[in-house]
């Protein structure tokens, strides 16, 4: 239909070549970019974040890219309202936009909506605040695993505040994290069409590889060097960042900070792809099946 409007999400692991496919499309359909990687957001950010460079980002206009600081409060549901009052003046003028990432809970906030959460009793947050505090994580994540097992094998183990949020609600309600976040799709005024890029894992974990590689020579270590006063600050507890400030702390070597790096990075990429393969509504294709790709979304927007 002539007024329907579009939001085209092109999603999956990181370095699998998102960006590129959303560029192509844009021009396309001359629509503009929402960018949907939590770690972009960041204005302070850009070897470690993988924010488009220059050229990219000069051929189509990209929104929700270093518009925020890291020293800014920002979460998933100041994301979802953000882009809803985004798109809500967008489609005043166009009928067709594109949102590109990889950060799953962020994608499922604008198709889904966000979950209503159980407030948390003070006594309970700083039970477990103290017990991150006191470097117990390997003792959270076994509680996490035993309480809410389906979503312990979808968060990051190495993001503290992730477990224990979900161990708050255990506490507070004896009920899951997990099963307050299965609550009805809201309705949403545009149709999403969710394109999903993957490739053999073979090759996926090369191009991260050399991804990381080539943000090193772009001078990842002197931007986290930078940035190493602020380590504690979570806009930075993120893959790149946080293995190369344990070793300005002194407990690896640039070597190791760098293998775990990537192998941090394949690990992601694993969990992202975990997540995103339960979504049925994702429609799969290789980056290079660029015609393919768009003879789909044309059939769907008919």
């Amino acid at each position: 239909m002539e007024n329907t409007k579009y939001l085209i999400i092109i999603l999956g692991a990181t370095g699998v070549g998102k960006t590129d496919l959303s560029i192509q499309l844009a021009q396309k359909y001359n629509s503009e970019i929402i960018s949907c990687d939590s770690r972009q957001f960041y204005k302070e950010l850009s070897i470690g974040t993988a924010v488009p460079n220059e050229t990219q980002l000069k051929l189509v206009k990209h929104n929700f890219i270093q518009n925020i600081s890291i020293f800014d409060y920002y979460n998933v549901s100041n994301f979802e309202t953000d882009v809803l009052d985004f798109l809500n003046k967008y489609y005043k003028k166009h009928n067709i936009a594109i949102m590109t990432g990889g950060s799953m809970m962020f994608i499922d906030a604008i198709c889904n909506g966000i979950d209503d959460m159980p407030n948390i009793d003070q006594e309970i947050r700083n039970f477990y605040s103290e017990k991150l505090k006191n470097n117990e994580i390997e003792n959270l994540r076994f509680e996490l695993k035993k309480t809410d097992p389906d979503f312990y094998a979808t968060v990051d183990l190495k993001n503290g505040k992730r477990i224990i949020r979900a161990l708050e609600v255990f506490a507070q309600t004896g009920k899951p994290f997990s099963s307050f976040r299965t609550k009805p799709q809201k309705n949403r005024d545009f149709k999403i069409i969710k394109i999903g890029l993957n490739i053999n894992r073979e090759d996926l974990y090369n191009k991260i590889n050399k991804r990381v590689d080539l943000m090193l020579n772009n001078g990842l270590v002197d931007e986290a060097r930078l940035f190493y006063p602020h380590k504690t600050l979570n806009a930075l507890n993120t893959v790149g960042y946080k293995e190369l400030f344990s070793h300005f702390d002194g407990t690896y070597s640039l070597e190791k900070a760098i293998e775990l790096i990537k192998r941090n990075s394949r690990n992601y990429a694993r969990r992202q792809m975990s997540w995103f393969n339960r979504d049925k509504e994702i429609n799969w294709f290789n980056p290079q099946e660029i015609t393919e790709i768009s003879n789909f979304i044309d059939k769907n927007m008919c």
